[in-house]
């Protein structure tokens, strides 16, 4: 696929984002303006994306485009902080190394600072997974690590806080101590100390490519500690070749991996798609040998944006699985983070020149 189609893809994409429920609501100026207007981690994805692309092309107007969405979020008030609501931060602080912005600095500051200290916390110091609907206390989530450790090894950099970059890779080893499926090489959906179980012991989708992305962007934003590198770039390898193992010949990825009886899932495939990418740009595994399983990740993306813009096939939100049979029942919805993960793959595959 060549960079036109990619551009055309990546636009029909936008022009989908925009139409979703709750995304198109905000006055603003231009029609190129940001339009969605919830402060949330779909969001946070999306826009991390935005500020990757923005900052490659170096588009001044574009990451200035980013940085008025966040002054209208800031100026009607920012939502109570959990792990979910984190993920937005995570672009805001790495835009604020291009803009002389004290205000943001102190948000960003007071923000990590309650993540470190007063933000509820497992058993062995992990992030609990907070979220606006529930405490879920004692719990370990895939999805932490994107949302939250990521912008903690942000803030930690950008904000001269060692302390914070080290809490961020220790999230990590805790959580992959507590998720990881040492027989398989994949990861469990959670965790619970109440329990201490696995729950359903779903090797999830899309819970899964929070791994694969959240690996190398830690790498990418600061230099994890040597042994650390060390052991996380083994656990990236040992990820990413079972999920070749489970990849379907079309491309697409399963919302249970390892069941073929699960539905098909296009947002897990975008983000895995994504990870893999990010893999090799940041030297964890060579492109020769996972070309071919990321372009079966794209051409199974590309196949499912509609006319309208809109990735099909893509599970809505997905709660803690007491069963395994919970996940098969998971309908397909349009979703913002579908739209994000898809631009994230195809945005990183185009900068890649592939």
């Amino acid at each position: 696929m060549n960079h036109d189609q990619l551009s055309d893809a990546l636009s029909l994409l936008s022009g989908g984002f925009r139409s979703l429920k709750g995304i198109g609501d905000v006055e603003a100026s231009s029609s190129d303006e940001i339009l969605f207007d919830e402060w949330d981690w779909e969001v946070g994805v999306g826009l991390y994306g935005d500020f990757r692309d923005a900052e490659r092309r170096n588009d001044r107007a574009a990451l200035e485009r980013i940085a008025r969405w966040y002054d209208r979020q800031i100026e009607r008030g920012l939502p109570r902080r959990q792990v979910n609501s984190t993920a937005p931060m995570l672009a805001l602080t790495l835009l604020s190394e291009h803009f002389d912005r004290p205000d943001w600095n102190a948000i960003i500051q007071d923000w990590a600072d309650w993540i470190y200290r007063e933000m509820p916390k497992t058993e062995e110091g992990g992030y609990q997974h907070l979220v606006k609907e529930r405490n879920n206390d004692g719990e370990l989530w895939d999805d932490t690590l994107f949302m939250a450790a990521l912008f903690m090894a942000a803030a930690g950099r950008v904000c001269n806080k060692p302390e914070w970059q080290q809490d961020a890779q220790y999230q990590y080893l805790c959580h992959i101590r507590f998720l990881g499926d040492v027989s398989s090489g994949l990861f469990y959906h959670g965790w619970t100390f109440l329990g201490r179980h696995n729950f359903a012991d779903a090797l999830w989708g899309r819970g899964n490519c929070w791994l694969t992305i959240s690996i190398p962007e830690l790498y990418r934003i600061i230099k994890p500690e040597d042994v650390t590198a060390r052991y996380l770039k083994n656990v990236f390898k040992t990820q990413v070749q079972a999920l070749k193992q489970v990849q379907r010949d079309d491309g697409m990825f399963h919302t249970l991996l390892i069941d073929e009886t699960s539905p098909i899932e296009a947002s897990a495939t975008a983000g895995i798609g994504y990870g893999l990418l990010a893999g090799c740009r940041e030297g964890l595994i060579e492109m020769d040998e996972y070309r071919p399983m990321i372009d079966r990740c794209l051409s199974a993306i590309i196949s499912r944006i509609n006319e309208n813009g809109i990735l099909e096939e893509v599970s809505d939100g997905t709660a803690m699985g007491h069963s395994l049979e919970f996940y098969k029942q998971i309908g397909n919805v349009p979703t913002p983070y579908g739209q994000a993960l898809a631009s994230l793959f195809l945005s990183e595959y185009r900068a890649m020149n592939l």
